[in-house]
């Protein structure tokens, strides 16, 4: 029991009181991952987490305040050996998270010091999220982007909990002296009733998309961020698709943003309706891809005015209403009101069968519950971890922030964006700086370098814009492969990128002997 609360001192020495009398969590088997229960509606739940800070009790780490009643009946996390090896704690599993827990694993240990890592995340898939657009298209399938963790991790020790963080109560703000490998930094309490207490801790809890800044959007607007939303997507398309067959009424769909989420959402749903719907995209620039290379934006134009797109550039969405007219469930119409970002130009009132968001985004650290006593995770205005140079948080030296959680700035002091990409270089640092810290060695500040920027623009078609060769930009079937290969590339573990690589040149193979068959038909009908 020892081991499973060990060092916090103060009120939790009382918790831990409450703990020996109940069942612990018995180690899951290699790789496993473990559902507690099911999640809770509740509001609570529904905004992530929350951080609780710690009192100092004088010595050591000090005890920990404001603790629930659920709290106070959860159950500690046995981890396999107990505090002989160092217990790290990442929370996320997009590719901050995973990609920091399969570094971890990939790094040489000296004998003793290989972490115990556990990956916590409220999903039992990971999302490869740049190529969920290829789920609307239908060039995918689930597994080959969304593969569940316990298969990614099955030949690794990295255990993984498919649960929601209700609160944190880190520790390590509050004195560093003695063993860095023994002395507990804080705890993590999960919804489920889990209390896991850890030495290290990795925040990649990732962001969701910002509907609350437009009345309506939150009744009657579709993100696209993340596995579930693109199948509700994908399910209202079906749904639309089935009520306009046979129908001369077009499938109405406004697409708002233009970033590269929202043009690379419109030409998927263009190419996939054609002549069946009729898609608007709505920015409040006068331009799509405002930030994006001229190459890329110029691919993307092009796409959307040969797909009959409709751009309303330089307008912004004022509400979003229902159409009370429709009476019918399977008939649901949204009336958009759209105000000019300039003065001098009408309003605008659009009625379509769908709306997607794509604006805006807020990470899932600044839903946090606010208490009468200070939070001491430095946050930023979005809600971000403030860190140093090696990921650090600032001021706790046993925490680490990577992905949309940070906030992390590039040499001009601008924040870098919450792409892939920086993930990606993001939890390469984070492993290799905890191996650092494990051991005593100095850490390596993070750098990002930016390698280019790719797009998909539908089925067959794509952009890519690498930074490494001025001026050039592949494009159409070309940039298509090239963008597919780089994701290929990228995907989590060896095994799931043979299985994919494989899976995708019988889906070539098949498709090019189709395209042959057709062209020989056509040929010999004298077509």
């Amino acid at each position: 029991m020892a081991h499973a609360v060990s060092s916090l001192t103060s009120s939790t020495l009382f918790i831990r009181q409450q703990f020996q009398s109940r069942k612990l969590f018995q180690r899951p088997s290699r790789g496993c991952w473990t559902n507690s229960r099911q999640f809770s509606s509740s509001a609570a739940a529904r905004r992530g987490f929350r951080v609780v800070r710690s009192d100092s009790t004088g010595g050591g780490y000090g005890g920990v305040s404001e603790i629930s009643e659920s709290e106070s009946k959860a159950s500690g996390y046995v981890w396999p050996d107990g505090n002989k090896r160092p217990r790290v704690c990442i929370l996320g599993g997009g590719f901050g998270g995973l990609y920091t827990a399969l570094r971890l694993e990939s790094l040489d240990w000296p004998e003793g010091k290989k972490p115990q890592v556990v990956l916590v995340d409220q999903c039992e898939r990971f999302a490869f999220k740049p190529l969920l657009y290829e789920l609307l298209s239908g060039e995918v399938d689930e597994w080959e982007i969304a593969p569940r963790f316990s298969d990614l991790l099955s030949n690794t020790a990295v255990q993984f909990f498919k649960d929601r963080v209700q609160s944190l109560h880190p520790s390590d703000h509050l004195g560093m002296g003695g063993d860095t490998v023994s002395r507990s930094a804080g705890v993590v309490y999960l919804e489920s009733g889990l209390l896991i207490e850890y030495d290290w801790l990795v925040l990649a809890l990732g962001a969701e998309t910002k509907l609350d800044v437009v009345p309506g959007a939150v009744e009657y607007a579709l993100p696209f961020s993340t596995l579930r939303d693109a199948h509700r997507v994908n399910e209202k398309l079906i749904q639309l698709e089935r009520k306009s067959f046979g129908n001369d009424s077009p499938i109405r769909v406004a697409i708002v943003g233009c970033g590269y989420s929202g043009v690379e959402l419109a030409a998927t749903i263009s190419e996939r309706l054609k002549d069946r719907g009729v898609v608007q995209a709505i920015n409040v620039d006068k331009s799509i891809l405002p930030n994006a290379p001229p190459g890329n934006r110029e691919s993307a134009q092009k796409v959307l005015s040969s797909r009959n797109v409709q751009l309303l550039l330089g307008y912004f969405v004022r509400c979003i209403k229902k159409d009370d007219t429709t009476e019918s469930h399977n008939n649901e119409r949204y009336i958009l009101e759209l105000q000019p970002a300039e003065r001098g130009v009408e309003s605008k009132v659009i009625e379509v069968d769908l709306v997607l968001w794509t604006v805006g985004s807020k990470p899932l650290l600044a839903e946090l519950e606010q208490s009468d006593k200070p939070i001491y995770l430095p946050l930023n205005g979005r809600g971000q971890a403030e860190t140093d140079e090696t990921l650090r948080v600032k001021g706790h030296p046993r925490i680490f922030a990577v992905g949309d959680s940070s906030a992390v700035r590039d040499g001009n002091g601008n924040l870098l964006p919450g792409t892939a990409q920086v993930a990606f270089q993001q939890a390469d640092f984070a492993g290799w700086n905890l191996w650092a810290a494990i051991n005593g060695r100095p850490l390596l500040p993070f750098r990002f370098q930016n390698l280019g920027e790719m797009m998909s623009l539908g089925r067959y078609d794509a952009a890519i814009t690498p930074s490494f060769i001025d001026g050039l930009t592949l494009e159409g079937p070309i940039g298509h492969t090239a963008r597919k290969i780089a994701y290929l590339i990228r995907l989590p573990t060896d095994e799931h990128r043979l299985k994919v690589g494989i899976s995708w040149l019988a889906k070539s193979a098949v498709e090019s002997t189709a395209l042959l068959q057709d062209t020989i038909t056509k040929m010999l009908s004298g077509q």
